[in-house]
C-alpha cells in the first residue's frame, strides 16, 4: 500500500512526490501491458493471469495515488507555493509525460482486448468446425451401419 507523507514544508512537495510516484506506477503498468500483449499473442493464459494479478495490485496503488492528487485538482495552479520555479517545471513535465504514458497504456489495453476477442472468435470457429465434423462423422457412421447389413441367409 502507498503511504502519503505527513505534512511537508510546502504542500507542493507532496504534489511533486505524488506525481513522481504516479509516473513510476504508470511506467510499471506500461511494462506489464507490453508483457500482457506478448502473452496474449503466445496464448499463454497461465502466465497472463500472473501479469494481470500484478497489474491489479498496481492499479490499486494508482487509485490511491489519484485520491492523494484529488485535492490538487480542485486548486488553481497559480495559487500554489513552490520551493522553486524549476521544481514547478519539473513537476509539470512529469505530469505531462505521465499523461503520455497513460495514453500508451490505454492504447495497449485496447489492442490486447482486440487480440483476445480475435483469439476467442478463432477458438469458437474451431469448436464449431469440430462439432460439425463430429456431427457429419456420426451421421455417416450411423447411415453406413444400416447400409452395410446384408442378409446372407439362404432360404
Amino acid at each position: 500500500m502507498t503511504h502519503l507523507p505527513s505534512t511537508p514544508a510546502f504542500e507542493t512537495d507532496l504534489l511533486a512526490d505524488l506525481a513522481r510516484r504516479r509516473h513510476e506506477c504508470l511506467l510499471q503498468l506500461r511494462t506489464l501491458g507490453g508483457r500482457q500483449l506478448t502473452l496474449i499473442e503466445a496464448e499463454d493464459m497461465s502466465q497472463l493471469m500472473g501479469v494481470l494479478a500484478a497489474k491489479q495490485r498496481l492499479l490499486g496503488e494508482l487509485n490511491e495515488l489519484e485520491r492523494g492528487l484529488d485535492p490538487f485538482r480542485r486548486q488553481r495552479p497559480d495559487e500554489r507555493s513552490w520551493r522553486s520555479g524549476e521544481l514547478r517545471r519539473q513537476c509539470a513535465d512529469l505530469i505531462a509525460r505521465s499523461e503520455e504514458v497513460f495514453a500508451e497504456i490505454i492504447a495497449g489495453e485496447k489492442q490486447g482486448e482486440a487480440r483476445m476477442q480475435q483469439h476467442r472468435d478463432q477458438a469458437a470457429a474451431r469448436l464449431q468446425d469440430a462439432r460439425a465434423a463430429t456431427h457429419a462423422r456420426s451421421a455417416y457412421v450411423g447411415d453406413a451401419s444400416y447400409s452395410t447389413r446384408l442378409d446372407l441367409s439362404s432360404e
